[in-house]
C-alpha cells in the first residue's frame, strides 16, 4: 500500500523515480481506507531531505499512510524556504486537538546546548505531553530521543567530548520485542551526534526497555513498556551519503571532526561508501508502523 503525501512536494518526485508506492492526496481521496495518520515534527535544518529520508520507510509497508507535517511555530529555520514551509507546513497549534495515529519527532544539531536553551522547547514540552493522549505511539530521533527520554523520565545526555559519526555495530538486547522483531542478532545504524545517553539510566528506569546497544556508539534503541513512546538515538533514514555531506560540511567550517567510522571503503573519503544499514532500517519502521501504530491504534478516535 502507499504513502500519500502532498500533490507538489518535491519528496514526491524523488521517490517516485525510486519505485516507492507514492499516492498523492487527489487520488487518496478517492480511496475508502482508513489510511494511518502520521505526524511529523521535522526540526531538522534540511527539511526537504529529512521528509524524503522519512517517506521512503514510511512507504514500503502493506499500510496506506498519510502525512502531516509540522515545525515550531515558536522558531523560523534559516535553511528552508519560507515557500515550502507554507505549503507544505502547518503548526502544533492548527493540529493539536486532533488524534494520529502516529508521530515522529526528528533529530536536530543543537547537542551543544542544553534543553531549556533551545528556542522552541517549550514549545517542544507541549507537544511531548500532547503525544501521551492524542497520539498511539511516538518515534524520537536521535536529539529528538534525547528531548524525549529527558522531558518524560528526567534522563540527561551528556557531552562525548568529540563527535560520534559513523556507522556502527549493534547488539539486539531484547530479542521478546516486537520492535526488533525479525532483527539479525547484530545490525547496522548511522550515528551522528556530540552526546550520549548513560545505559545505566535507561535500564535502571522501570518504564524503559533497552532494546539494542552499540560497544562503541552506545544506546541506540529504546522503548517505554506500552510501545507508546519509542527513542532512537541513530539515523538509519540516512541516504547512503548523508554522513559524507555532513563530515564535508564540517571540515569546510573548520570544525575538528574525525572520518565517520566503519563508512568509507577502506577508511578513505574519496571512495563512495556502502550502504550496510537500509535493511533494518526499514524492518524497524516497519515493524513500528505494524506493530505500534496500526495493530494498537483504534479505527474511531473518541
Amino acid at each position: 500500500m502507499p504513502i500519500t503525501v502532498p500533490n507538489n512536494l518535491p519528496a514526491k518526485e524523488v521517490l517516485e523515480k525510486e519505485n516507492i508506492f507514492i499516492m498523492d492526496e487527489t487520488r487518496a481521496f478517492t480511496q475508502d481506507i482508513r489510511p494511518l495518520n502520521i505526524v511529523i515534527l521535522n526540526i531538522m535544518p534540511n527539511k526537504e531531505q529529512t521528509e524524503t529520508q522519512l517517506l521512503r520507510l514510511l512507504g514500503n509497508t502493506p499500510l496506506q499512510v498519510h502525512i502531516t507535517l509540522i515545525s515550531p511555530e515558536t522558531y523560523k529555520p534559516k535553511t528552508t524556504s519560507r515557500n515550502h514551509l507554507e505549503q507544505f507546513y502547518t503548526t502544533f497549534s492548527d493540529i493539536k486537538e486532533r488524534k494520529f495515529d502516529g508521530m515522529i519527532i526528528t533529530g536536530a544539531p543543537i547537542e551543544h546546548l542544553e534543553f531549556e536553551e533551545v528556542a522552541y522547547w517549550k514549545e517542544l514540552q507541549s507537544i511531548l505531553n500532547w503525544t501521551k493522549t492524542n497520539v498511539t505511539s511516538t518515534l524520537h530521533i536521535c536529539w529528538g530521543a534525547q528531548a524525549g527520554l529527558y522531558h518524560h523520565y528526567g534522563i540527561r545526555k551528556y557531552s562525548l567530548g568529540k563527535k560520534c559519526s559513523g556507522v556502527f555495530t549493534h547488539r539486539v538486547q531484547r530479542n521478546d520485542s516486537k520492535l526488533v522483531r525479525g532483527f539479525d542478532d547484530i545490525y547496522n545504524v548511522p550515528h551522528s551526534r556530540f552526546t550520549d545517553l548513560d545505559k545505566d539510566d535507561i535500564m535502571n528506569h522501570p518504564e524503559l526497555d533497552l532494546l539494542s546497544i552499540s560497544d562503541e556508539a552506545g544506546v541506540c534503541l529504546v522503548a517505554t513498556k506500552d510501545g507508546k513512546q519509542i527513542f532512537l538515538t541513530g539515523h538509519p533514514e540516512y541516504d547512503i551519503t548523508t554522513l559524507d555531506e555532513e563530515f564535508k560540511r564540517d571540515r569546510e567550517l573548520q570544525l575538528e571532526v574525525e572520518i565517520p567510522r566503519h563508512y568509507y571503503v577502506n577508511n578513505d573519503p574519496s571512495l563512495t561508501p556502502l550502504h550496510t544499514w537500509k535493511s533494518h532500517a526499514n524492518l524497524l519502521f516497519s515493524n513500528w508502523l505494524n506493530y505500534y501504530v496500526y495493530q494498537e491504534t483504534p479505527y474511531y478516535w473518541e
